[in-house]
């Protein structure tokens, strides 16, 4: 099979192509994944438990698992075949996502999601250095908003499939229809895309240094202040956004009285579509954007995040249902604002060998304080409001996490201030000892 992926990797347009297959990985993560935010009314209702129990179930649970391992993967995938790895890590999270279907307990369930936490793992650092290695710094922030429209197009199957076929045949069944598909993206990674060289468009030479030592790695993102302000920005934007993403759905129901099928509908355009092209968008906008100043690659993140804010407030704010779907078109909009342009300037930030790891890393603070706590913290607060609001707490839940945004903002506008400075791989840096340690 050789043979084949070599003939596919000489057809011209090969590397949009690659990212294409790489973009339909990370969408069967983020379906995989975020199909909890659809089923955690009716699993709740049938292993009985608190909005807590589910809050932890999404969040901690899966966390901590996805985050930690996420480091030592990235450290092989810095040294080895990242193709084969991302190969190994769908093919496991799809089939413990079907495990998922069986579940007949709360620890069952909750053991379960663990087996897919640990596979997807391995997919999304391993994915950022090779959609490096086929891009330049000028095209990466646009390539890096095709990746990221994975989290988009998930989304948007999570909420078609997960509110239909629930709906129709239980959430039990929709476990195992969005995890079955996945194998067969494995497959197709597997015998068509091709592990490239690292560094093929760098400068010469640029590729020859060994992969540096964790310690080194993260001494060195933490003296760059650009990518320290990136990284408390993105942890910040991940609380808000698996926080909304998990619950949401059980707001919509709860508060506004939707069906299941009316919910994914709903949620798989605003989110899905919406989201998608707002997600694409700031990539584009980086690239097109940092042209006239490099400084716009962080700023562009940082105007979004903080000009949503009234309207994602206001739409816990009006009790008409049309009036908060058209108030929630600029949150879903902005929402993945964050992604490419995060994800690309990490990669300009770093060396080679470094960027698997650091995008890790990234994703490790990212997913430990935003998936972790996120969800976990909207559960605890809506159980909080109950005694007050009743089933309304949920909602009063969501409004207090939608002003998070503006503390995001600020470390995105913070980290344009050095970013010039950063890029430039100004002396006293650190880039030099980071490689050679």
């Amino acid at each position: 099979m050789g043979g084949l992926r070599e003939r596919i990797s000489a057809v011209p347009g090969y590397r949009w192509y690659a990212v294409g297959v790489l973009t339909a990985v990370y969408a069967s993560s983020q379906v995989d994944r975020q199909i909890m935010g659809m089923l955690l009314e009716p699993i709740k209702l049938e292993l009985g438990a608190s909005d807590t129990q589910m809050g932890f179930l999404v969040g901690l649970t899966f966390a901590i698992f996805y985050a930690t391992l996420a480091m030592p993967i990235a450290m092989l995938a810095d040294r080895s075949n990242r193709r084969n790895i991302i190969v190994i890590a769908i093919t496991l999270w799809s089939a413990m996502t079907v495990v998922c279907g069986y579940a007949a307990t709360f620890v069952q369930m909750a053991l379960a999601r663990i087996g897919v936490a640990v596979g997807e793992a391995g997919s999304t650092p391993p994915s950022h250095s090779i959609i490096s290695d086929l891009f330049g710094p000028e095209q990466r922030g646009t390539a890096m908003g095709v990746f990221a429209l994975g989290v988009n197009i998930g989304l948007l199957l999570a909420y078609l499939v997960g509110g239909w076929v629930s709906e129709n045949w239980g959430w039990r069944i929709t476990f195992i229809a969005v995890g079955l598909p996945g194998l067969l993206i494995a497959a197709i990674l597997y015998f068509t895309v091709s592990e490239p060289r690292r560094g093929a468009i760098e400068p010469a030479g640029a590729g020859d240094s060994k992969a540096p030592k964790f310690s080194a790695v993260a001494g060195y993102m933490w003296r760059v202040r650009s990518l320290r302000h990136l990284t408390i920005g993105a942890a910040l934007a991940g609380f808000v956004g698996y926080g909304f993403v998990l619950w949401m759905p059980t707001f919509l129901v709860r508060s506004h009285g939707l069906s299941p099928t009316e919910v994914g509908l709903v949620l798989a355009l605003m989110t899905g579509v919406v989201g998608g092209l707002g997600t694409f968008t700031a990539g584009k906008m980086a690239d097109v954007l940092s042209a006239r100043d490099i400084r716009w690659r962080a700023w562009v993140v940082a105007a979004g995040k903080a000009g949503y804010v009234p309207f994602l407030a206001a739409v816990f704010l009006v009790d008409e249902l049309w009036l908060a779907l058209v108030l929630y078109l600029i949150p879903a909009f902005f929402g993945g604002f964050y992604l490419a342009p995060t994800f690309a300037l990490v990669q300009s930030l770093v060396s080679l060998r470094m960027r698997a790891l650091a995008s890790s890393i990234v994703l490790f603070i990212l997913n430990i304080i935003g998936m972790g706590f996120g969800p976990q913290l909207v559960g605890i607060m809506s159980d909080l409001f109950a005694a007050d609001y009743g089933k309304e707490s949920l909602r009063m839940s969501l409004l207090v996490l939608s002003f998070l945004n503006l503390w995001c903002a600020y470390h995105y506008f913070t980290a344009a201030r050095t970013l010039r400075q950063d890029l430039a791989g100004e002396p006293g840096d650190g880039v030099g000892e980071a490689v050679r340690a």
